[in-house]
């Protein structure tokens, strides 16, 4: 497995509940990330993609008004590779198959569900982030 700077590595954390969020970041900074950039939904979350270029993206499914799967599609639609490809995990409490299939059919790189481990949470990015 590739060795992961967590001092160089952005992850961009994408959440409409603030608390969940600032737990999520909590995690990642327990981990030993530091660049951690947050939005609180998908039309927030796309424009800071295009600022910050995160080499990981954490974004929730279920947010209002843009939501996860709107986000991703939104995101590989573009034509710049460097934006399109960029490795997307979903943080979902959501088991539903037409979720699931829209999330597969659009290039997830994972999912995690909520409430999320310390242990899952590093182990998901570092499986994307090696791959």
């Amino acid at each position: 497995m590739a060795e992961i700077n967590y001092e160089t590595t952005r992850i961009l954390v994408i959440e409409d509940e603030i608390h969940i969020r600032k737990i999520i970041c909590r995690l990642l900074r327990q981990i030993g990330y530091r660049l951690i950039d947050e939005a609180a939904d998908g039309s927030e979350g796309f424009k800071t993609v295009l600022r910050v270029q995160p080499d990981v993206i954490l974004c929730d499914i279920h947010m209002e008004p843009v939501d996860g799967i709107t986000f991703l599609r939104k995101l590989r639609a573009l034509s710049q590779p460097k934006y399109a490809a960029q490795p997307v995990i979903f943080l979902t409490g959501d088991t539903d198959s037409t979720t699931v299939i829209a999330a597969k059919d659009l290039r997830v790189d994972g999912y995690l569900v909520k409430p999320v481990s310390l242990n899952a949470l590093k182990d998901r990015i570092e499986a994307v982030l090696s791959r």
